[in-house]
């Protein structure tokens, strides 16, 4: 399975975030990785996140990492 494109991934983190009202900086922290990777994230840059920091990422926003890596919704 090839990584989803950095802007739809982006996409989706910025609108769960938002969803959730947190700050960029509050994601990063309970995800535990870097506030640059989430604004690369949230940008439409690569951020090369390991597979176990994208599992962290989906754990501080409440879903599946399938769910953030899926393309259709």
């Amino acid at each position: 399975m090839s990584p989803p494109p950095a802007k739809k991934l982006g996409e989706k983190v910025r609108e769960l975030r938002e969803r959730q009202g947190l700050s960029q900086a509050q994601l990063a922290e309970r995800a535990q990785i870097a506030m640059s990777y989430v604004t690369l994230l949230e940008s439409g840059q690569p951020a090369n996140l390991s597979p176990s920091a994208l599992g962290r990422l989906a754990r501080a926003l409440g879903v599946t990492t399938r769910h953030l890596t899926e393309l259709g919704g």
